[in-house]
């Protein structure tokens, strides 16, 4: 899951237009502003022009992701309508299970995985620890005392806390929120002490000394924040939470629709201003195939339905 690999072979340019007399659809299962929103929009006008085709971007929210996936399970199989998610799409089936309006591994395959992101752990500065083995220390002589927020039950960085309990035996208060924000807002204002979140939202509090940054996740150190050691190289291997998005269409889609819309961003995600606009907001870009991207969606599905049921997790 750690392996960052960018499409070696794409189809040579320039596109055949796939459907001129129609756009491209991304829906996005998250509102605007959002890590999903922000990729899907700025890969938009380099795909549009590869593909010599429109590209629009439409914002179905609700439901941990659940309303903009069901909408792109149930609609046509023509490749024309796509799903952008997080990793909370990989998440959702060992969470919910029967009860999602769809069947991820049935309903579903991939188109490609866009881009990964490691998320940092902040805390709140009134925490008497700068480091991973002074929080471990302090965890352990005062077990349950030490909490955590996150975005919800079950969402990517509270299972990235239950990781770190279970890595490195301590006990720690889970605080579940409804969104990263108000989670966000509670850590600067010391109600909860500990944070998992995402470098683009983090490091600005870091940098003006109302957070500190404890480790990343992550095989390596992060350009954007690279003063900051991975749990890796701490010795802590196994807190494995970072960040996905992956672009995914109906399962019976036409491979060769996807292989080109495939192609189409794994050429964009190669474009100088692209990687560097996306590396400055702490991502790394992937850009793989369709049938990479199925095996790897498969996998990691599995792979957090293990880390939900040892954790015993339940959603809100």
């Amino acid at each position: 899951m750690r392996r960052r690999t960018l499409l070696a072979a794409p189809l040579a340019l320039p596109f055949p237009a796939l459907a001129q007399d129609r756009a491209l659809r991304i829906i996005v299962a998250f509102a605007p502003g959002g890590g999903t929103d922000i990729i899907t929009r700025i890969l938009v006008p380099e795909v549009s022009a590869l593909l010599g085709q429109n590209v629009v971007v439409e914002n179905r929210a609700g439901a941990a992701s659940t309303v903009g996936s069901e909408a792109v399970a149930k609609g046509t199989p023509d490749g024309q309508t796509l799903l952008a998610s997080d990793s909370t799409f990989l998440i959702n089936p060992g969470l919910f299970g029967s009860r999602l309006p769809y069947d991820s591994l049935r309903d579903f395959t991939g188109v490609a995985m866009l881009a990964s992101a490691p998320v940092v752990l902040l805390a709140h500065p009134s925490v008497p620890f700068n480091d991973m083995p002074g929080l471990i220390a302090h965890a352990r002589a005062n077990p349950g005392r030490l909490n955590y927020g996150s975005g919800g039950n079950g969402s990517g960085t509270h299972l990235a806390g239950e990781l770190l309990k279970q890595v490195a035996g301590v006990d720690l208060t889970h605080v579940p929120y409804r969104g990263i924000a108000p989670a966000v807002n509670d850590l600067l204002g010391g109600q909860v002490q500990l944070l998992f979140g995402g470098i683009s939202s983090g490091r600005v509090h870091v940098e003006a000394g109302r957070l500190k940054a404890i480790a990343l996740t992550g095989a390596r150190r992060n350009g954007a924040m690279p003063s900051i050691p991975t749990f890796d190289e701490l010795g802590l291997r196994g807190v494995d939470a970072e960040s996905y998005w992956g672009l995914y269409a109906p399962s019976a889609s036409p491979p060769e629709v996807l292989a080109r819309i495939s192609a189409a961003y794994g050429q964009a995600l190669r474009k100088p201003a692209v990687t560097a606009r996306l590396a400055e907001l702490g991502y790394d870009v992937i850009g793989n195939t369709p049938s990479e991207h199925t095996t790897q969606m498969r996998a990691m599905i599995a792979r957090w339905a293990e880390v939900v049921a040892k954790a015993g997790v339940t959603p809100d």
